[in-house]
């Protein structure tokens, strides 16, 4: 039995960077000298084993062969006479298909070290072809890297491009999908991540919206400023999709199967942003309130908040005073407390309309209010 530490945990090594997770890869062993050492299984497809100590990951050196259409059709081999470099050849890219022995050695036999060195995401094999998940797995590693210079080389975009015109990326599921989408929305340069997509075409299958350069341009510019204000995943995703339509986001929302914070707060600057990026229009009292409304502020002014960073992130520089002047109105309108309203004397539609007659009288001050 031979033991090796594999992965990305090489690579970041190599790199100079924090090691997070450490993956391990076992060879010539079977199952039961796994758990005869007291490793326990955790793999349902292929044998995967936590260590009794440190629950760190150790896989059985293993294969696969392609059976069918999208990420899912594969059949795994694993056994004794399955070797290191068998298993590494079945990974995605070079730098992630190096290994290091119990002595510190390291494996090498895809030259992965060299494009470390050459600031590349190389292929492994022509298998990466089979595995349409690869493409997003590609272009979220050029999301993580392009800040150290890292680029997808050329033999690969090429081979990305031919997979795409194929059809794989249909063949991806929606949850996964939006897996991928949220990882790299996290990334040290998100914004590489739909780049890389788009130039292999795979952007037009998974969101055709933001194709146009128009669109494109501004979703990555609303992306790359929220990401300086390091936003939450809801707040990243609406950003991407800010410039869409309301009907376009929310159809693009669901057919990423987005969680609902996700989907909804997309749909809220869908609908509100282009009301307030219009320089022409000066928001009044009665407007301010259907966009509170809207927005659910009354209930939700976690919520709003997290909406005005991001209409804030979406705006040119010249409309980012109506975000000051948004802000400060829904915080006088949110003041209002109805047990004011209710001790004299207010009560059923009549509190409530006193209410919004209340909310609408503090919106109109504030807006009549010279900024300080």
């Amino acid at each position: 039995m031979q033991i090796y530490l594999v992965g990305g945990a090489v690579r970041d090594e190599l790199l100079g960077l924090e090691v997070k997770d450490r993956d391990w890869v076992v060879v010539g062993a079977t199952p039961d000298d796994m758990l005869q050492q007291g490793f326990k299984q955790v793999g349902a497809d292929f044998p995967v084993f936590l260590h009794p100590k440190t629950r760190e990951e150790y896989a059985l050196a293993r294969t696969e062969r392609k059976q069918g259409r999208g990420y899912h059709g594969f059949t795994v081999y694993s056994a004794p006479d399955v070797t290191l470099e068998d298993d590494l050849k079945r990974r995605d890219l070079t730098i992630n298909a190096m290994a290091r022995d119990e002595q510190g050695d390291i494996v090498d036999p895809f030259q992965g070290r060299t494009d470390l060195e050459r600031r590349l995401l190389r292929h492994v094999s022509e298998a990466f072809a089979e595995d349409p998940l690869r493409i997003l797995r590609t272009a979220r590693f050029a999301a993580r890297f392009q800040p150290l210079g890292f680029r997808v080389c050329d033999e690969t975009r090429a081979l990305m491009q031919t997979m795409v015109a194929d059809g794989e990326v249909g063949h991806l599921v929606a949850e996964r999908v939006w897996q991928e989408i949220q990882r790299a929305l996290h990334e040290r340069e998100p914004g590489a991540f739909f780049e890389v997509l788009r130039d292999c075409g795979a952007l037009a299958a998974l969101i055709p919206e933001l194709v146009p350069d128009e669109h494109f341009a501004a979703a990555l510019s609303a992306l790359r400023h929220i990401h300086q204000r390091q936003g939450s995943t809801e707040q990243r995703f609406a950003a991407l999709m800010s410039p869409l339509p309301r009907p376009a986001c929310e159809q693009r929302a669901e057919a990423l199967k987005a969680p609902n914070d996700s989907k909804n707060l997309a749909r809220l600057t869908a609908e509100l942003l282009p009301a307030v990026a219009d320089s022409a229009n000066t928001l009044d009292a009665d407007q301010l309130m259907a966009l509170f409304d809207a927005a659910d502020l009354w209930r939700r002014p976690e919520r709003f908040a997290d909406l005005l960073v991001v209409l804030a992130c979406a705006l040119p520089q010249n409309r980012q005073g109506a975000i000051a002047s948004i802000e400060r109105a829904a915080q006088a309108a949110a003041g209002v407390e109805p047990r004011t309203l209710l001790a004299q004397g207010f009560k059923g539609k009549a509190l409530g309309e006193a209410i919004r007659q209340e909310r609408l009288r503090r919106i109109a001050q504030v807006l009549s209010s010279p900024t300080t």
